[in-house]
């Protein structure tokens, strides 16, 4: 059950990676700019609910953690990270290339699994910190979000209480995709073949992460 939904994230990650890198629907853009602070709200939910990098990162972030506080305490640093950096990132016109900060988002995802894996401990012998580098890749993953809305001619005035209402909409999103997320994982860790299937899993969520670097990094030559 588990492993074929990881599958289908994996093809929806590269089905819909061209139609939504860098870039919103003219329905969402029209919303987003005529609309008040429950449109941003809104879409804010929508655009974690449906980015599959995020949603990627989350699943590798959350694979091995059985706890609820420690689920609590990994998300919360994520939620940290990406808070402050949509938020600067939006209200300071502070702007980094989208296409370079996807693949950087698309690297955090190849990172927990291989972390996952206990690749870092096996190729150099130490472990790194993983609060220190969930909450740095949740900066990153923040800059990506901000990359987004600095894509909308939002006018200045206001724009404060919208980014924030974004940003709130943005951690709606992530709980109810993480929902989601840790009881399709609580069912799959029941089942006598999660050891077995747990390294192919994090094998496909590596694979997707390099899949996302590639064509971000492809784009970012393109373009």
């Amino acid at each position: 059950m588990v492993p074929f939904a990881l599958a289908c994230l994996a093809l929806l990650t590269f089905d819909v990676a061209p139609a939504l890198a860098h870039g919103v629907s003219a329905a969402d853009r029209a919303f987003m700019e005529q609309g008040g602070l429950m449109a941003f709200l809104y879409l804010g939910a929508k655009h974690m609910v449906t980015g599959y990098d995020h949603l990627l990162f989350l699943v590798g972030v959350i694979f091995f953690l059985y706890r609820m506080k420690d689920v609590a305490l990994y998300v919360t640093l994520f939620a940290v990270g990406h808070s402050v950096t949509l938020l600067y990132g939006v209200l300071s016109s502070t702007h980094v290339d989208a296409y370079l900060v996807d693949a950087v988002i698309g690297f955090s995802v190849v990172y927990k699994a291989l972390d996952n894996l206990g690749a870092f401990r096996a190729w150099f012998g130490v472990q790194p910190d993983t609060k220190a580098a969930v909450l740095l890749f949740g900066l990153i993953h923040g800059f990506g979000l901000a990359t987004k809305l600095q894509d909308f001619a939002l006018p200045r005035a206001g724009l404060a209480p919208k980014i924030v209402a974004f940003n709130a909409g943005v951690e709606i999103g992530q709980l109810l995709a993480l929902s989601v997320i840790l009881l399709a994982m609580a069912y799959w860790r029941r089942t006598a073949a999660f050891t077995q299937q747990a390294f192919a899993a994090n094998v496909l969520v590596m694979a997707c992460g390099f899949g996302l670097m590639g064509y971000q990094i492809t784009g970012y030559f393109v373009s």
